[in-house]
């Protein structure tokens, strides 16, 4: 299949209740709205493809651009690659749910999330938590280094209430990542949910939406799915 082909199936494929819900969550046009379930159908065609995923994610389509992150091949892909993805996404759903999902299967993820988390810059920032949050949800936790979360956790705690809008529900689910999937760290993130307390996310013309991570832990402690780790990144 080429990128024609495959933008072709996409189209077949939306839906303009699908679109909608993509377009109130920061996509736009050009897009088809094609639900992700979709999508794997076409996966089986194409498999992993680098040359592939660079020409749909180049052709701006959110849906050809979500694509794209399914068929990447993630160690294929350099720093810079990341760079330039990230670059092309418009919204936080590509940021967090394509260009950081990509990244988290990647061997330099921490790197490149760290730097990320660290930019300052509203996107950038949120991609970078959202990929820890990937990676902590999937890989074993004898992976990671303890001190190196636990750092990011007490940055988190430190700046979350002034941190841009976009960046806050990524640093939010990181929190609760930490005490949901890392065991090691599940107390001490406990303990800097309840200090954070409620995160406010302002939105223009709208009413404020309130996030509570120590209450997001606390229900999947009362469930037992502390430890809980999914067996794959992308669909």
């Amino acid at each position: 299949m080429n990128t024609i082909d495959i933008l072709a199936e996409l189209e077949a494929l939306g839906t303009e209740r699908t679109k909608k819900s993509y377009v109130s969550r920061g996509a736009h046009e050009p897009l088809f709205g094609t639900a992700t379930g979709k999508m794997k159908p076409i996966l089986k065609k194409t498999g992993l493809n680098q040359a592939l995923a660079e020409e749909l994610y180049a052709t701006g389509n959110y849906d050809a651009m979500y694509f794209a992150g399914v068929i990447a091949e993630p160690n294929v892909m350099t720093a810079d690659d990341y760079e330039r993805w990230l670059d092309g996404a418009y919204c936080t759903m590509l940021a967090d749910y394509v260009v950081a999902v990509t990244l988290a299967e990647a061997d330099i993820a921490e790197e490149v999330a760290e730097r990320w988390i660290r930019s300052g810059n509203d996107l950038r920032m949120s991609a970078g938590w959202s990929c820890y949050c990937w990676m902590l949800g999937n890989r074993s936790d004898d992976t990671f280094d303890q001190d190196a979360i636990a750092t990011l956790l007490e940055l988190a705690k430190a700046t979350i209430h002034e941190a841009p809008n976009c960046a806050k529900p990524a640093m939010t689910q990181f929190i609760q990542t930490v005490g949901m999937s890392y065991k090691p760290l599940h107390d001490k993130a406990l303990a800097v949910a309840k200090e954070i307390g409620t995160v406010e996310l302002k939105k223009a013309g709208k009413k404020s939406t309130f996030l509570q991570p120590a209450l997001a832990i606390e229900k999947e402690l009362e469930k037992g799915r502390i430890g809980f780790k999914r067996k794959h990144v992308r669909c």
